[in-house]
């Protein structure tokens, strides 16, 4: 996620507080959901140790400082003081790790993204609308939604699916049914068929009209 740098401090304060507001509890908590399978949890531990051994901050979010060795559970965790080359980076992390990447200028958000491989979706939370435009117009991603996430993917009417390394095509509405439905094309000759203009030997005709759908 990227953040302003003038407002990351603000943010990782807030994104704290409201955690703690939301889930005051995590290990028994039903609304608090686990990791699905232990596998997983040690891939999302091991994006945490390595991405600290290369000079990221995480940041837990456990409230009451519960212990989560033999749990399938994960508290939250904050990233920062990242770089693109760290795997946290670079893999879908399916986990409640948040990597938060500062930034001062637009065209440098803009950069990341058009160096990167096209995202599955876009998130812009943003009011302005010219920025808003802006954005839309220099990114490529499956789909966006501004000022939310994932519900995209809830609008019936509204095609669903990525592009480049996150696949191609949609689904939802018209375009579901395009995408998985097989058309038969079928061509069928009138009585009168130009087949026999087409066979040799050619003649002057033949070559006249050659020469006159070649002609530039």
């Amino acid at each position: 996620m990227w953040v302003h740098d003038s407002q990351q401090e603000a943010f990782l304060e807030h994104y704290q507080r409201a955690v703690c507001r939301y889930y005051p509890q995590l290990q028994h908590n039903p609304d608090y959901t686990a990791i699905i399978h232990s596998h997983h949890k040690q891939r999302l531990q091991s994006l945490l140790t390595e991405a600290v051994e290369q000079g990221a901050e995480v940041i837990e979010i456990n409230p009451l400082g519960e212990d989560f060795h033999t749990s399938q559970k994960l508290p939250p965790y904050l990233v920062r003081h990242t770089h693109p080359t760290m795997r946290i980076m670079q893999e879908e992390i399916f986990g409640p790790i948040l990597p938060v990447v500062a930034y001062r200028s637009e065209e440098e958000v803009l950069a990341s993204l058009q160096a990167q491989p096209r995202p599955l979706a876009l998130y812009l939370f943003d009011r302005n609308q010219k920025r808003i435009q802006h954005f839309l117009q220099h990114t490529h991603s499956g789909g966006v939604t501004i000022n939310d996430t994932v519900l995209h993917v809830a609008q019936d009417d509204l095609p669903f699916g990525g592009i480049g390394a996150s696949g191609m095509g949609h689904y939802h509405g018209y375009e579901g049914f395009l995408t998985f439905s097989k058309l038969k094309p079928i061509f069928q000759v009138g009585r009168y068929s130009p087949l026999p203009w087409l066979s040799p030997p050619y003649g002057k005709l033949v070559n006249t009209l050659l020469r006159l759908m070649l002609r530039k």
